[in-house]
């Protein structure tokens, strides 16, 4: 029945409250909206813009409220308590019936909110961000977002026509959280969030925790939950059964939506899993799939952290595409960018109309380089932000190992400044005390919480300690930065540089060769050819050599077989596996083309891939590879000064003792007969991989098997062999 007797107008709005409501700047909209039992009964007050009618349906109650003006409806009715009601609401084309979202109580808990303030949240997409669920029983969307400088938030979405007035968020107190739960909104939906800013201008942003996003060059951000069902259990389970740098580590770098343009990531997971499988890789590398603007970027303008790109698909479509590799037997390192975000007036800069995310201090905040912005690692929630995106990649997708991207930048406060364009720490230092700390914590949480799980560090300087314990304390004062990996850039500089040169000249540069090995166990290495070494006028690897088509190829294949014999693991970007002659695009990828049957240099593309497959199964059956990569005992000279030669001769041994013999030979003519010291408890050796073989393209020089030593001293060894030495090429032999 309709109780016409009895109901009168709410008590009317005080003028401020009404102003601030349409203005979006109310802090506590829920004290106002919805109803509230007070003298007379309970008030109902409704701020539903464009609508014709606002009717209050109960168990025994349908009460049309009156229209106030502007959106405002109310009516205060004679009941004792607040019933469970729904809204009817009329539109002129429309009526909906709905929960009316200012009869909730919060939908997160006051522990989220105490971690939150203590920036001490490892599961911060669990508290922020749009979440569905059923909150009182209703069925809806919670969200939450973190603007602790905003006068005002209102969300906004295809669910309201893009108008926040009657989405109005409710600040939770100190901790700058905003809140409101949003019955009826479910997975799909797009959203944004309208700030009011301190100066009182308005500003519409992307989630800064969105689990997904739209399309670029959209922005919006879309309200999503996974249903993804895992079948990797058995890779999760022996993942962590042994330390990486004491297993084989062996990467394949992808630039997912270049590797075969056009593909989804459920497409990707139906062929780059058996194509990295093949070739015999353990892990894959793969450049940012969080969520960017800019496909030119590559992903390292980061607006999205917490969305892969939907460039290429769902979220759960790229679990999938994780799942798949697993399955296959291959790990998933992705690169992860905390270090800088683009300045894009819908993201991350100046979120709620002051630094927030990025450093007060305009000088610290902008990078010099990327004309991007500096996260400020001493703000607590800002670390805490970052620290649970690292979890949230590892245990929500899976992920093996993360890359952190531009370490160096991070560390300096005079990375890429002049003098006086930077402060110095508070010990008059140049060391960024913030981002050290930061990385430290992000570390430590992530060992802790994702067993398995390799960290690596893309640090170009001579940092100590980047591969320490955090707990142990270097020469410097400074506990160490707890990677488990650091990239090798000066072996890679150094290598690059040396087989650029002609043959002749080589000899004028060998120690650019060696030089790595004066530091190979100050950190736990690895030896990247990477996508950076191969763009922006720097040539792709096989086209960086001297000579003729065959001389680059054999100086190619030479340089993979020394690189995978040298201490350290190794990573190797797409299109180089098959000496790719064409600096990378993420335009249009690796040049598959070259691998077409019907391509009359099909056959000298194909034997390097067959190379790199080769020195991949090798790789992953020698212990003496991998197992000691890390030790000095791992690894001996048997002549690093043949520089008239062009040779590098060096034994790796695992930790039983056993040995393998590499030799890098490169100069493009054949040495007979050339004397190597070798250990005297081998009585015999056996040629288990030649770079010049027949089969890779090459000349098909080869030993005769096995070879037997001599009681020749050389090299300090009392007996020594005699090697047939391929021109521009690596061999390695092993105990026959």
């Amino acid at each position: 029945m309709t109780p016409r007797n009895g109901v009168r107008p709410a008590a009317p709005l005080d003028e401020s409250d009404r102003e601030r409501l349409l203005g979006g700047t109310h802090h506590d909209p829920h004290s106002l909206l919805g109803a509230h039992l007070g003298r007379g009964g309970v008030a109902f007050r409704v701020l539903r813009p464009y609508a014709e009618s606002v009717t209050v349906q109960a168990k025994g109650l349908r009460a049309e409220l009156h229209d106030d003006g502007d959106g405002f409806f109310s009516a205060l009715l004679p009941l004792r308590r607040i019933p469970e009601y729904t809204l009817q609401v009329a539109y002129e084309e429309a009526t909906l019936e709905l929960a009316d979202p200012y009869r909730f109580l919060p939908a997160i808990g006051e522990l989220d909110l105490h971690l939150i303030g203590e920036g001490r949240h490892e599961e911060l997409w669990h508290a922020l961000g749009a979440r569905p669920m059923t909150h009182q029983g209703v069925t809806g969307t919670r969200f939450t977002v973190w603007a602790p400088n905003a006068r005002g938030v209102r969300v906004v979405g295809d669910f309201n026509h893009w108008d926040g007035t009657a989405c109005a968020m409710r600040s939770l107190g100190s901790s700058g959280v905003w809140e409101l739960f949003l019955p009826g909104v479910g997975e799909g939906a797009l959203y944004k969030f309208e700030i009011t800013r301190p100066d009182g201008s308005r500003t519409l942003r992307a989630d800064p925790m969105a689990r997904r996003t739209e399309v670029p060059p959209a922005t919006a951000s879309v309200v999503a939950e996974s249903h993804h069902v895992w079948h990797d259990e058995a890779w999760m389970a022996r993942r962590g059964t042994r330390p990486v740098h004491e297993a084989p580590f062996s990467v394949y770098e992808v630039h997912l939506p270049s590797w075969r343009p056009g593909l989804t990531y459920r497409q990707l997971a139906e062929q780059l899993p058996a194509y990295v499988k093949d070739l015999g890789f353990t892990h894959v590398e793969l450049m940012p799939v969080a969520e960017h603007p800019f496909g030119g970027s590559w992903g390292y303008q980061v607006t999205g952290f917490y969305a892969p790109t939907a460039r290429m698909g769902t979220p759960d479509d790229f679990r999938h595409l994780v799942d798949a590799l697993h399955r296959a037997g291959i790990g998933v390192i992705m690169d992860w960018v905390p270090a800088h975000f683009p300045r894009d007036d819908w993201a991350l800069a100046e979120f709620d109309g002051r630094p927030l995310y990025e450093h007060s201090d305009p000088a610290r905040a902008a990078h010099p380089d990327w004309g991007t912005l500096e996260f400020d690692y001493g703000r607590k929630e800002v670390r805490n932000f970052l620290v649970a995106n690292a979890v949230y990649w590892c245990e929500e997708f899976h992920i093996d190992g993360l890359r952190v991207d531009a370490v160096a930048s991070m560390l300096y406060l005079d990375y890429s400044r002049e003098h006086g364009e930077w402060s110095p720490n508070e010990h008059g230092g140049r060391e960024n005390l913030d981002a050290v700390s930061f990385l430290q914590e992000m570390n430590a949480t992530v060992y802790r919480r994702c067993p398995g799980v390799v960290t690596i560090a893309e640090e170009s300087t001579a940092w100590d300690g980047v591969t320490r314990a955090t707990h142990h304390v270097g020469p410097a004062g400074f506990g160490g930065l707890g990677f488990g990996l650091k990239w090798n850039m000066g072996w890679m500089h150094d290598s690059l540089g040396y087989v650029e040169h002609e043959p002749v000249h080589r000899r004028f540069h060998h120690n650019e060769m060696t030089f790595s090995m004066v530091y190979a166990y100050s950190e736990n290495y690895v030896l990247p050819i990477s996508h950076d070494e191969v763009v922006h006028g720097k040539r792709a690897l096989v086209s960086k050599m001297p000579g003729d088509w065959w001389q680059q190829r054999a100086n190619h294949r030479a340089y993979l077989g020394f690189m995978w014999a040298h201490p350290g693991k190794q990573l190797l970007f797409m299109g180089q596996e098959f000496a790719q002659g064409a600096e990378w695009s993420e335009g249009h990828g690796p040049d598959w083309w070259l691998l077409d049957p019907s391509y009359s240099a099909e056959a000298d593309h194909r034997g390097v891939r067959d190379l790199v497959r080769d020195l991949n199964r090798v790789y992953a059956a020698t212990p003496a590879l991998w197992q000691r990569d890390t030790v000095p005992e791992g690894f001996s000279w048997v002549d690093g000064g043949a520089a008239d030669d062009n040779v590098f001769a060096f034994l790796r041994i695992d930790a039983d003792g056993a040995p393998l013999l590499a030799v890098s030979h490169f100069s493009p003519v054949v040495r007979h007969e050339y004397r190597l010291g070798v250990p005297p408890s081998v009585p015999a050796w056996s040629e288990v991989l030649n770079t010049d073989a027949a089969r890779y393209g090459g000349g098909d020089v080869r030993n005769d098997d096995p070879v037997k030593p001599e009681s020749v001293t050389a090299h300090g060894h009392r007996t020594s062999v005699q090697l047939t030495l391929p021109p521009l090429a690596t061999v390695w032999l092993r105990p026959a």
